[in-house]
């Protein structure tokens, strides 16, 4: 599969196909810990084998943020990440921008040495594996489910099929008992869909100068 075509403002990557960045220009990782991993209520809720999905892969910083909570937190085991991505960044694009942060550096760099060309990485502490492709056409096809999902595709507005009502179904099938999701955006639609597809949906305080985000959990699965 292509790289996708990227453009850098500010030392921001923004998508050439989406015209959107690929996280905040004021601080990305902050953004990240308040919105995906607060968000989901972590670290409090690791255990052992606990499993994240995200929709959008982008440049690895929410994987890398999540890896770097769960050391951090004591955690013995691996962390088990899936992301679905249907346009990838080059190794090299997610290192300069990962190189924003000095404090993951340690991370991207071991994380990077074990980038295989499937996108996968098998290490002590992380199991991760980037599915490749449409999600609407692969997550149907996935036979796993998880603990908690960070919902991080380009916004609504310029990428509606990552929020369609049929993927958030997919994603409430995809999700274990009391499972959780975050997601930066509060559009209405996106609420239904999750609400249709599951979940009980709260519209809480955003990160920074965002007033709203959107959090929920599952609330009946097998």
């Amino acid at each position: 599969m292509q790289n996708t075509k990227i453009s850098w403002v500010d030392g921001v990557p923004v998508s050439s196909m989406f015209d959107d960045p690929y996280f905040s220009a004021n601080d990305g990782l902050a953004e990240t810990r308040h919105v995906f991993l607060a968000g989901n209520a972590l670290p409090e809720r690791f255990c052992d084998g606990f499993h994240i999905g995200e929709t959008g892969f982008g440049t690895g910083l929410n994987l890398l943020a999540a890896w770097v909570l769960w050391v951090q937190s004591g955690q013995t085991s691996a962390l088990k990440f899936t992301s679905f991505e249907a346009y990838p960044l080059s190794p090299e694009n997610m290192g300069k921008a990962l190189s924003k942060w000095p404090e993951l550096n340690l991370y991207a760099k071991r994380f990077l040495a074990a980038l295989q060309p499937d996108y996968s990485v098998d290490l002590p502490d992380l199991k991760f594996q980037m599915i490749l492709g449409d999600a609407a056409q692969t997550l149907p096809r996935w036979q796993t489910r998880v603990d908690a999902w960070f919902l991080d595709g380009f916004s609504p507005g310029k990428n509606p099929d990552m929020w369609s009502a049929e993927l958030m179904r997919q994603i409430g099938l995809h999700s274990r008992k009391s499972a959780t999701f975050a997601t930066y955006t509060a559009a209405g639609h996106v609420r239904r869909n999750l609400a249709a597809a599951g979940f009980e949906v709260s519209r809480i305080k955003g990160h920074g100068k965002k007033r709203h985000m959107t959090v929920g959990k599952l609330r009946d699965a097998e």
